[in-house]
């Protein structure tokens, strides 16, 4: 496959100077280039919106959007107000794919021609994303994050654009990145991370927030995105005896919990709800679901 595909790329990035050059190399080298790349620099502290600059000004096809620093990360909902703030630039153009992209990944020349070969594939898949992988003692390894036949990691997103008009795009909150693949599956469509396309990661995952505060933020997007109780019960327990020991699953609890105390809202589709919770029971029950 070398055709011409029209897609469009969104990369909310905040102080990512060290590795930004890697991912602008990256997509500059690409063999089927995007038609727009915006770069949203989400009040960046750091170099990162001077690079992204330079990259624009080399690349027309590059666009910038420069957002204010609000003085803190804002898990979950500061990537997405990011991101909106870039899909405005392009929400109102045609296009075959619209593609989430983090600013801390390197990948090979042919990574989006190998994604939408997967595409013409498989008419029903309607998103999708390269192996994540981190380099461990030289070797480039998976990072095991959820189900590959079902989850699809929010660092690299490609949505089919009929899908992405199906789901209505994304939720401004943590969990953004499950919930989008459930409405999915629940409309039709396929979802999965392409397992024979790597795509390295130089941050590890977590980095930003540190190995408690991640568990406590994935915790918290469990309940906003409506988790069964049981279902998030055992998976912190099964998480307690995985590295970092207690730490993870301890932390995921107290984020789910957070959210009941703390009253946050979840979302207001309580049929999507419903869905993912009959799913979740069904892998418990050992029958057919979203995992396979």
């Amino acid at each position: 496959m070398n055709k011409a595909v029209n897609y469009v790329v969104i990369s909310p990035v905040r102080n990512e100077e060290q590795y930004l050059p890697l991912t602008v190399n990256s997509m500059v080298a690409q063999s089927i280039r995007p038609r727009r790349w915006v770069i949203v620099n989400d009040g960046s502290t750091d170099q990162t919106g001077r690079i992204a600059e330079d990259a624009a000004q080399a690349n027309p096809w590059i666009k910038v959007v420069n957002r204010p620093d609000r003085g803190f990360r804002k898990a979950g909902g500061g990537v997405m107000e990011s991101f909106y703030e870039g899909y405005r630039l392009i929400e109102k153009e045609s296009c075959d794919y619209v593609v989430k992209l983090d600013g801390d990944l390197s990948f090979a020349p042919d990574y989006f021609e190998r994604c939408f070969a997967c595409f013409d594939e498989d008419q029903q898949l309607g998103v999708a994303g390269g192996t994540i992988c981190a380099e461990l003692g030289g070797v480039l390894e998976a990072e095991n994050k959820g189900d590959p036949a079902f989850h699809v990691r929010g660092a690299t997103k490609i949505y089919r654009w009929a899908c992405w008009q199906k789901i209505g795009g994304l939720i401004q909150a943590p969990g953004w990145d499950t919930l989008d693949e459930v409405k999915a599956n629940m409309l039709g469509w396929k979802t999965c991370t392409l397992v024979r396309i790597n795509i390295r990661h130089h941050r590890p995952t977590g980095a930003a927030y540190g190995a408690w505060n991640d568990r406590v933020k994935a915790g918290l997007a469990n309940y906003i995105t409506g988790y069964h109780p049981l279902f998030m019960l055992l998976k912190s327990m099964k998480r307690m005896g995985e590295k970092p020991y207690l730490v993870g699953g301890c932390g995921l609890l107290f984020g789910f919990l957070k959210g009941y105390v703390n009253r946050i809202p979840q979302v207001e589709d309580k049929a999507l709800i419903r869905y993912f919770r009959g799913q979740q029971m069904d892998r418990l029950l050992g029958r057919k679901s979203l995992w396979g």
